[in-house]
């Protein structure tokens, strides 16, 4: 019944739109449907198949260039499930938009807007399960620079629920070949309202940062990428202990040739517990080899097959990954 007042409500939004005075009324409709089959038995992580897709349709206002409003949903069905829907999740924002600068302000897409964090800070299983921001975020971007600030509240304060949220920061400066990047997420852990015994305040983060060459168009090959740099997490629980800092060395190398790529990723230091952060972090030595594919589907598709192999403790884990993401865009200008 609630999802069903919740598509009516939309219905009747969309068709008020038609009476604003505004200069043009807009929509998508987007779909990923993903199978990401993760065996992690041998290292002992959380093996699981994740298999489903999300249907995530907006409608909204192009007030001028630089204020839209939008508002829709995003539902995620899993294969396999009895229920039509196994989430339904509200999407309204506000996106300001001038020159270098990008505001949004409310539910939003968190694809291509902060799907570059590095998994050892922010883990992919965050597209499939949380796929809106909840929140604000701020973006300047212009030849040589990018900075992106957010903040995204992931659960509200309740007598039995905690007060949860994430806020980060990250960027890039590139300049001919060289670039530099950095990526810092920290998660706030409060308490409920009404408080736990021998409950405390617990904080965790992490920052990356990447110092590298970007080789796209100076070989044969259609992309060539390598960089060198570092991670450190940040984890306390507050008024029981001080700040726990580990910390190690990152190497990686990605290239692509018509379509098909490598990317390997290596790790060299102390095991890290980040909560929001690939779990294979927590070992003190390991090695991510991506072999991938992006097939030439159709315009205004986009797909990839990953192969992941995870070397770490003695042992290699295996991994299989595919999705499609398709989205349908329109607009059509209102008269005065």
């Amino acid at each position: 019944m609630m999802r069903f007042k919740a598509l009516v409500l939309f219905i009747l939004i969309a068709s008020t739109f038609k009476t604003l005075h505004a200069q043009e009324l807009e929509g998508s409709l987007g779909l990923h449907t993903f199978a990401d089959n993760r065996e992690y038995a041998r290292t002992h992580r959380f093996s699981q198949t994740i298999f489903g897709l999300r249907f995530s349709p907006e409608i909204g206002l192009l007030l001028d260039s630089t204020h839209r409003l939008r508002v829709g949903f995003n539902a995620l069905h899993e294969f396999g499930s009895p229920r039509f829907t196994n989430e339904f999740l509200p999407v309204a924002y506000y996106e300001f938009k001038q020159q270098d600068w990008n505001f949004y302000m409310g539910v939003f897409p968190r694809h291509n807007l902060l799907s570059d964090y590095p998994r050892a800070v922010l883990n992919d299983t965050l597209s499939y399960y949380r796929p809106n921001v909840e929140g604000m975020l701020l973006k300047y971007e212009n030849e040589n620079w990018k900075q992106v600030f957010f903040i995204d509240w992931t659960s509200r304060q309740t007598t039995t629920d905690r007060e949860n949220f994430i806020f980060g920061l990250s960027g890039k400066y590139k300049k001919d070949l060289f670039f530099l990047s950095h990526y810092a997420m920290m998660l706030h852990n409060a308490g409920p309202a009404i408080d736990i015994p021998g409950d405390h305040i617990e904080d965790n983060g992490a920052i990356a940062i990447k110092a590298g060459l970007d080789l796209s168009g100076k070989t044969f090959l259609d992309s060539l990428t390598l960089n060198v740099g570092g991670l450190m997490s940040f984890e306390r629980v507050r008024t029981v202990g001080s700040w726990q800092t580990p910390k190690g060395l990152l190497l990686e190398t990605a290239m692509e040739y018509k379509r098909f790529g490598v990317t390997n990723s290596f790790y060299k230091g102390d095991g890290h517990h980040i909560v929001n952060g690939d779990q294979f972090y927590t070992a003190k030595t390991y090695n991510r080899t991506d072999l991938s594919w992006r097939p030439k589907i159709y315009k205004g598709i986009e797909g990839q097959f990953t192969l992941s192999f995870h070397f770490l403790e003695g042992t290699v884990d295996s991994q299989q990954a595919f999705g499609i993401r398709y989205k349908i865009q329109g607009r059509k200008a209102l008269k005065n």
